[in-house]
């Protein structure tokens, strides 16, 4: 049972690459950013995934992630489907609009096959349709009385870690550069989730616009292997 495993086993196993999501499908809009030549090295994966953590998909997200915990643990499930309307309505593009809904359809699923207890099948029952992934991380995470801050902790932590490996099947760094910016980062995901844990749900929401416009324009790029 998860209540035998401490949080951060837990949540290693469910934010693991091995977890059946397919999130290695999906580049976010990096994969446009380096066609447009915005992310060619180091540094400008660094500033580019700093953006996205601060001001995009990983703030938001986070916050999101929060509230349907907060729900989950509350077994509010008229909160829960409202944030997860939310959180879908956010998604700027078709793409990004799959990557969270699949992922989070996903997520879901496999948690219920292998991790699930009693409120989770209830609270899940309620999310019948498209989910957010952070909306299913949050929900799961809630369900399992999970430490809200070690969750979103380690889900920004692996939306990082994600991106960066994107970016070495993209090829504008090396492994060795890869892991400079994790390190780089780690601290600034961590401040973040100390930083959202008690944000409102309407704080929500991205200024991530360049990402937004390459998402739509990915859609049409010539030569890709991500799915956004």
């Amino acid at each position: 049972m998860a209540e035998a495993v401490p949080d951060a086993l837990v949540l290693l196993a469910w934010l693991s690459p091995g977890y059946p999501v397919g999130a290695y499908a999906y580049s976010h809009g990096l994969e446009w950013a380096v066609e447009a030549g915005d992310v060619r090295d180091e540094a400008t994966l660094r500033d580019w995934l700093a953006d996205v953590l601060t001001h995009g998909a990983g703030r938001s997200d986070a916050i999101l992630a929060a509230h349907a915990h907060a729900a989950a643990a509350a077994g509010d499930a008229e909160a829960l489907v409202a944030v997860n309307d939310l959180a879908l309505a956010l998604s700027p593009s078709r793409e990004l609009h799959l990557e969270t809904s699949q992922q989070g359809r996903s997520f879901l699923d496999a948690t219920r096959a292998a991790w699930d207890t009693p409120r989770l099948a209830d609270l899940a029952s309620r999310l019948d349709g498209a989910v957010a992934y952070p909306v299913a991380v949050g929900t799961a995470a809630g369900a399992h009385g999970l430490d809200r801050r070690t969750v979103l902790a380690a889900y920004l932590a692996a939306f990082l870690q994600n991106l960066v490996s994107a970016s070495l099947r993209l090829a504008p760094v090396g492994q060795t550069a890869g892991t400079r910016v994790v390190a780089a980062l780690m601290p600034r995901a961590a401040a973040l989730a100390g930083a959202v844990e008690g944000l409102p749900l309407d704080e929500a929401g991205t200024a991530t616009v360049r990402l937004d416009l390459g998402s739509f324009r990915h859609e049409t790029q010539y030569t890709r292997i991500f799915r956004s």
